[in-house]
């Protein structure tokens, strides 16, 4: 595609359209409708006339046919377009466990402390962090100071999906020192697919956490599920999934039962996502391995490890060490879903252990 603007022109190479139409339907038609897309919302955050929506059900275009330019952006920066499966731990530098002494959040709050830190040594302006509201439906803040962070509203884990990365478009356009963003593994990919194809992205978004993720849920589901089982959402203080189970945590009791009784409503997308670690990120975060009231945190780049050290420097979290077994543990039960991506993507995460010995060398 070759667009001009005055006497200046410049090229995009744009991917093969299976179908002669548009490129949104194209997108629908590979990604939405065969059930793997993962709402991560990358296709939303780049679409030049805001039509894409990423709501609380199906990603749409429901004015394609008068809105669309056909400009193929939402096919560039998806993950899952030519989805190459990630897994296991991925490339690190340090796995370590801590606890912040400064905030409060799921566990060891320290993907709270690491944005806050982030924001006190001047390498970004502002993070995009996932708040809720009284039904604890998903609502995004833009932080731009540590104080910010006191509220509990803000820090903690909403098993919901929510508008990080068409908010992480609007951040990026007004930084000026660069932004930190929090977001599941598939959110990390499609930060990355920004980063390879915007470079307003790959120079401004300067640190990315990635969570440890098993799925995710549309609000809708969820929420009258939990209802159904006696959650007070007036109530509640915590939700979080562990050992198996998951727990909200009421002021005056709690509920509890087998994660495998949300198998009916786990999106398909997400079945057949097999990292659960965030391979791709500046650093991850999740509670597997760690004591309790302590994060897991996997150092992945140096500009994490800077992080971290300046942490260390200012006292800011106490340290453990991490059972390294447990997260490769749940790595490779999440990875037992391999099953459930289709045979025409490719990816080293999928040899099995017959296919490897029979390549040559």
């Amino acid at each position: 595609m070759a667009i001009e603007s005055g006497s200046l022109e410049w090229k995009v190479k744009l991917p093969e359209k299976p179908i002669e139409d548009k490129f949104w339907i194209n997108l629908k038609a590979k990604v939405i409708d065969t059930g793997i897309c993962s709402h991560c919302s990358t296709c939303a955050s780049i679409c030049p006339v805001n039509g894409i929506l990423s709501w609380d059900k199906e990603i749409d275009f429901p004015d394609w046919e008068e809105n669309c330019v056909d400009c193929g952006a939402c096919v560039r920066v998806c993950p899952r377009w030519n989805y190459v499966p990630l897994c296991d731990i991925g490339e690190y530098i340090e796995i370590t466990a801590a606890r912040s002494k400064r905030f409060s959040g799921q566990d060891g709050a320290m993907a709270t402390e690491f944005m806050a830190s982030a924001l006190e040594m001047g390498l970004i302006d502002r993070a995009i962090f996932v708040g809720r509201d009284e039904e604890w439906k998903t609502n995004i803040y833009h932080i731009r100071s540590a104080d910010q962070l006191r509220d509990t509203k803000i820090t903690g884990t909403k098993y919901s999906f929510a508008n990080v990365l068409p908010e992480l478009k609007k951040a990026v356009k007004v930084t000026k020192k660069g932004v930190g963003v929090i977001g599941t593994p598939c959110m990390v990919s499609g930060i990355r697919k920004l980063q390879e194809e915007f470079s307003i992205f790959r120079n401004r978004v300067k640190l990315v956490c990635g969570l440890f993720c098993t799925e995710n849920f549309y609000h809708y589901q969820i929420s009258a599920f939990l209802k159904e089982r006696g959650v007070d959402f007036s109530k509640l203080i915590k939700t979080d999934i562990t050992r198996g189970k998951f727990i909200a945590t009421m002021t005056d009791s709690e509920v509890s039962f087998p994660v495998r009784e949300l198998e009916e409503i786990v999106p398909t997308g997400c079945k057949v996502c097999i990292d659960f670690s965030a391979v791709e990120s500046d650093f991850s975060v999740g509670s597997v391995g760690s004591d309790p009231g302590y994060s897991t945190i996997v150092i992945r780049k140096e500009v994490a490890k800077n992080v971290l050290d300046y942490i260390r420097e200012q006292n800011y979290a106490d340290f453990e060490k991490v059972i390294i077994d447990v997260v490769k543990k749940l790595s490779n039960l999440k990875k037992k879903r391999k099953k459930n991506i289709p045979p025409e993507y490719k990816s080293p995460c999928l040899e099995t252990k017959e296919s490897k010995e029979s390549k040559p060398g």
